[in-house]
């Protein structure tokens, strides 16, 4: 299993950074896209230089109703229409009569598996519901999230609910729940997390400054 960030504020020489998130998870029978950040040409620019086939996505997972975290689902959906998208059962029924017109349509409610080794929070939350990617085995899981606006509690809780998380991928916002991250193995916050510095200061020998381009390889799931 391969993580990938392909959209972020940041990004590696040769990559487009943007405001937002994507991040790519690779397995031995999916290939799946969490968001699309903003832009859908950016992310087009981002997915070709890391030499990924658009054909090859099979599942898109849209973690929250933000513009920086679905904006460039209609391009990739225009390359590619043959997926299956991934919505919190939340979402306005206009946005899902415009994604169920192009391409497959999944409401999530509560939390599952959607795929070998990828499972989905749930929507969770009150002001705005948010779902969030769990990924890998029951004895290390990585949380992939978008903002992490229902709480990192919140978060972790349904999450724990696949077995021990050991690692942490994607946006924080405002979180100060800075216990929440004791003893995990890897902590690459990136996007809209406000306190970076802060938990760079507090988890510094686990976290990773990351950006689109950056990428972690698991062993062989089965």
């Amino acid at each position: 299993m391969k993580l990938t960030i392909t959209y972020d504020n940041e990004a590696e020489e040769g990559f487009i950074s943007g405001w937002g998130f994507s991040c790519l998870i690779e397995t031995d029978d999916n290939t799946i896209l969490f968001d699309t950040g903003w832009d859908g040409a950016v992310l087009l620019h981002n997915l070709r230089k890391l030499n990924i086939i658009l054909q090859k996505i099979d599942t898109v997972v849209i973690s929250h109703q933000h513009w920086d975290h679905l904006g460039g689902l209609s391009v990739l959906l225009n390359m590619n229409p043959d997926v299956k998208v991934y919505v919190p059962k939340s979402f306005s029924k206009q946005l899902k009569d415009e994604i169920s017109a192009r391409a497959g349509l999944v409401e999530i409610d509560q939390a599952q598996k959607i795929a070998n080794c990828v499972y989905t929070t749930g929507e969770l939350g009150d002001k705005i519901k948010e779902q969030s990617l769990v990924v890998g085995l029951s004895d290390s899981l990585f949380i992939i999230t978008g903002c992490s606006h229902p709480g990192l509690a919140a978060i972790m809780k349904a999450a724990s609910g696949f077995g021990d998380v050991s690692g942490l991928i994607g946006g924080l916002h405002d979180s100060k729940e800075y216990g929440m991250l004791e003893g995990l193995d890897l902590i690459a916050s990136c996007h809209c997390t406000k306190y970076k510095d802060e938990i760079a200061r507090r988890f510094g020998d686990v976290f990773r400054s990351v950006g689109v381009g950056w990428s972690y390889t698991y062993g062989t799931f089965t």
